[in-house]
């Protein structure tokens, strides 16, 4: 089952070159019906598990591997919460250097800003959390059986606009999917929100007609 198939129909004034009348009419898929998750539901973590994109998996090769069958990509990604898969789904180690080298050149290996590395006491205390972003000038004074002082490279680090996107695609690799068991409930009530409502463009659950613009009234 693919995600065009459980979309409804929508009748639309024909446009091709080849049509007999103005009555004649072209079936489409509406995609314009789309579904999301209910806010409610996004948080509700027992009806989802947590999962770890492999490399080189893309949401078909994950809806096989999850739900048995590769048609399903469509509810890996709703689930996910993923609507741009260019832009959203993570990239492999070799793409994402050449995402980076074609967006930054050749400053791909620039500094893009500088972080705080973990400093503790003597007491082996963290006084300082690994992380934080400083400027390159950052200075941490703090007290230790006497006034101390930690700067340059033994305070921070740089992080390359390489390492920044590496980081940024990492973060992508961890999403959350509707469990198995809750599969068919979702596809359910996914067809349930695809029937049509009667109205004057109702011919049937699955299909309206929208107003033909061809005819006009004299």
């Amino acid at each position: 089952m693919s995600y065009f198939k459980e979309l409804p129909n929508l009748e639309y004034p024909s446009f091709l070159s080849d049509k007999n009348s103005s009555l004649d009419y072209i079936e489409v898929k509406n995609i314009f019906r789309r579904i999301k998750l209910r806010d409610d539901l996004q948080s509700a973590f027992t009806l989802f598990d947590k999962y770890e994109i492999p490399m080189g998996y893309n949401p078909d090769m994950v809806a096989d591997e999850v739900y048995g069958s590769a048609e399903l990509d469509w509810v890996v990604l709703i689930t996910a919460g993923i609507i741009n898969v260019r832009n959203e789904w993570p990239l492999s180690d070799s793409d994402i250097y050449d995402f980076a080298l074609d967006k930054y050149g050749g400053n791909i290996n620039a500094t893009r800003f500088y972080e705080t590395k973990e400093i503790k006491n003597s007491g082996e205390r963290i006084i300082l959390p690994k992380g934080k972003v400083v400027d390159s000038d950052f200075v941490f004074t703090y007290y230790d059986n006497g006034r101390q002082s930690v700067s340059g490279t033994n305070v921070r680090t740089g992080i390359s606009n390489y390492e920044y996107e590496v980081r940024i695609n990492e973060d992508k690799k961890d999403i959350h999917l509707l469990k198995l068991g809750h599969l068919q409930q979702f596809l359910n009530d996914m067809r349930d929100i695809m029937v049509y409502d009667k109205s004057s463009q109702y011919l049937d659950e699955t299909t309206v007609r929208t107003e033909n613009s061809n005819i006009t009234m004299s």
